[in-house]
């Protein structure tokens, strides 16, 4: 028959693996499956079903709502039931392999095979494990189908070629390299040689890239051009500051980068050996080590997390904390009783309050529902995180409430299960996070020029890819930096790795680094799939919850020790890290406060970086289903002079989702206006 769909290979025992969340910690759940590669009349397709019968373990009905947090494209022809099976049907795929543009591998020793399915859109399937093999018998039919190529920088990358019989038809003389009908290139070079140079010399890269990258290469660029791109031009670094002048550091090298190890987390017995008679925390510097090594326990957090935050010093006694948790409980039950009292009469005449109100009313109802401490109707605990966010208003009054805050309180509220408690460590992590929010938007501003300085010395090559598909503003890690990864890992992961930020090691801005190992992780998926600003978006969104926390610390403090050991890095990369500078006049114009440092990596310093970006105006990126990626560069795309969705800024939306996910990419691309 005409419209018959043929099945060219099926395979059973293929498990997509969902990480659920429970309270005290973070399981995985095994969704079986069949995967298939199928012929239909409108092409070729892979596709992979949920077996109609499952069996969780433990895992009840309810624990299947859990599932639909993990961050990526569910089925659309799937039913949005609640039950199970429909539960199920939400992470069947399907795709025409004529959209596949990569995949990957996983490594020989991982034990169950898998394959990651990235397509040429960004959109980035979870992984599909052959529990009973067949992974290579797939491919090997796929290969009927799309021409691999295996990438030459990464061994478990595989891309899928589009042949190009014209590609080797274009010359150097088509790039137009060096005309400039707008003046002469040494006068422009003199004015600005990074972007003269660079935006002739991404041209011959992304050109090379598209020939050299074919199966069977004709010929090879001139010699002349090997010996210009050999000169490591994406190294150069020019330092746009406020000030006249730039800094041009060219061929910055890096040592090595050392393999590092982590350690396991502290013990309640470590803890107990680090107090004195008194309750006093002795060699403070060696728990804050142990504490960067491995985390915390999870039964010790409520102890541990309270120092970490300033709740209590750490050279507090039993007697003092006493008393300091009594101040802090009238504290804070007088705050609440300031909007508590507030008349229905009075909220009618206190826009501001009310708009705030209502803003975290709609927050709450959203914030990790699917959490077993927040889940089901009616869960009391939705009312202590209204309740702490509403007194928060009233402690910090310029700040009030503004979106993403709810998700840095809900992993606290999780481990103190107390109000008063919950809110002190909330506003103790305020106080570093608090320039986040910003209604000026200069502190997240500030954080994504500082990503570029830092990845144009760590990484030129991507960093120049970046910038050439113009994604070099770093927006994609806006929500990273906003909730600290939050969205990114499990919830346990997520509290383990904000304990490590909490340690203030190895050095100030260590998060930079963190995104810098994530990129630096996802690097060759970027490059060789040639991936534009939405198709890294997309990319970037979709690997919600399939981030490995260890490995990225691993990574990050490589970073970091690489920085370290470098011989001439420049002073606004030392700045951005919290290293001594070279110019004693610009650290005394730096402000902040004092920032402990590990003892064998450097000494306290007194140094923030200065406010050394350009102006730019900061938006979100929204994505629609079938359009591009669209960016908002004007004061006038928003409702107000805050950039973030707060409550003097943003409309409600009735139909917001049921969680309360800060997205790059959201289904309705309306700036801010649409963060969930």
């Amino acid at each position: 028959m005409a419209h018959e769909t043929k099945t060219l290979f099926e395979k059973e025992g293929v498990f997509i693996h969902i990480n659920v969340n429970t309270h005290t910690s973070d399981k995985d759940a095994h969704l079986p499956g069949r995967i298939y590669l199928l012929q239909k009349p409108d092409g070729t397709f892979i596709e992979w079903k949920a077996e109609e019968v499952i069996s969780l373990d433990s895992h009840s009905e309810q624990d299947w709502a859990m599932i639909s947090s993990v961050g990526y494209q569910p089925d659309r022809g799937s039913d949005q039931g609640n039950d199970a099976k429909n539960e199920r049907k939400r992470y069947n795929l399907s795709f025409d392999v004529l959209d596949l543009k990569s995949f990957k591998r996983s490594a020989p020793s991982h034990g169950w095979a898998y394959i990651i399915f990235i397509l040429k859109d960004g959109t980035t399937y979870p992984a599909v494990h052959f529990h009973n093999g067949g992974s290579k018998a797939l491919l090997k039919e796929l290969e009927k189908f799309v021409h691999i190529r295996r990438s030459p920088t990464d061994s478990r990358l595989f891309i899928i070629q589009d042949h190009d019989p014209e590609a080797l038809t274009k010359s150097f003389d088509e790039l137009n390299l060096f005309q400039d009908s707008q003046g002469d290139l040494v006068t422009k070079f003199m004015k600005d040689p990074y972007t003269t140079t660079m935006g002739g010399f991404s041209k011959v890269t992304n050109f090379l890239r598209d020939v050299l990258m074919q199966e069977e290469p004709v010929g090879a660029p001139d010699i002349k051009v090997e010996e210009l791109l050999s000169e490591d031009i994406p190294g150069m670094e020019i330092n746009n500051s406020d000030e006249p002048g730039y800094e041009l550091v060219s061929k910055t090298k890096l040592p090595s980068r050392p393999d590092v190890r982590r350690g396991m987390p502290l013990t309640s017995q470590q803890w107990s050996k680090h107090m004195d008679k008194e309750g006093r925390i002795i060699n403070v510097d060696e728990v804050k080590d142990a504490i960067f090594r491995g985390g915390v326990e999870s039964a010790l957090r409520v102890d541990v997390w309270k120092f970490l935050l300033g709740v209590y010093e750490w050279d507090s006694t039993y007697a003092s904390r006493t008393k300091t948790r009594k101040r802090k409980l009238d504290d804070y039950f007088r705050m609440k009783l300031q909007w508590t009292t507030i008349r229905s009469d009075q909220e009618r005449r206190f826009s501001l309050f009310r708009e705030r109100k209502c803003l975290i009313e709609k927050d709450v109802t959203r914030t990790d529902r699917t959490h077993k401490f927040f889940e089901g109707e009616g869960n009391p605990n939705l009312q202590v995180l209204n309740d702490i966010l509403l007194t928060y208003c009233m402690y910090n009054f310029d700040l009030g409430y503004v979106q993403g805050m709810s998700d840095l309180l809900s992993p606290i509220l999780v481990v103190m299960e107390n109000e008063v408690d919950a809110f002190w460590c909330f506003a103790g992590l305020m106080e570093r996070l608090g320039d986040n929010f910003q209604m000026s938007q200069e502190g997240m501003k500030t954080q994504l020029s500082q990503i570029h300085k830092l990845m144009q010395i760590t990484d030129p090559e991507l960093c120049n890819y970046l910038e050439s598909h113009d994604s070099g503003n770093f927006y994609f890690c806006f929500r990273w930096i906003l909730i600290h990864f939050k969205r990114e890992f499990s919830f346990s992961d997520a509290q383990r790795l904000w304990e490590v930020f909490w340690t203030d090691r190895p050095c100030q801005n260590f998060h930079l680094l963190i995104c810098l190992a994530v990129l630096d992780t996802e690097k060759t998926t970027l490059m060789e799939n040639k991936f534009g600003l939405t198709e890294i978006l997309k990319h970037i969104n979709d690997m919600s919850m399939a981030i490995h926390l260890e490995e990225t610390l691993k990574k990050s403090e490589g970073i970091f020790l690489q920085l370290k050991s470098a011989k001439h890095l420049p002073d606004t990369i030392k700045e951005i890290l919290g290293f001594p500078t070279s110019s004693p006049a610009d650290s005394a114009r730096s402000s902040g406060t004092n920032t402990p440092v590990m003892p064998d990596m450097g000494s306290p310093i007194n140094a923030q970086p200065p406010n050394t970006h350009e102006p730019v105006q900061l938006t979100t990126v929204g994505y629609s289903k079938g359009a591009s990626a669209r960016l908002h560069l004007s004061d006038q795309s928003r409702s107000s002079d805050n950039g973030f969705r707060s409550s003097n800024s943003f409309n409600s939306d009735a139909n917001s989702p049921d969680d309360s996910s800060i997205e790059i990419l959201s289904d309705i691309g309306n700036g801010f206006n649409n963060f969930s």
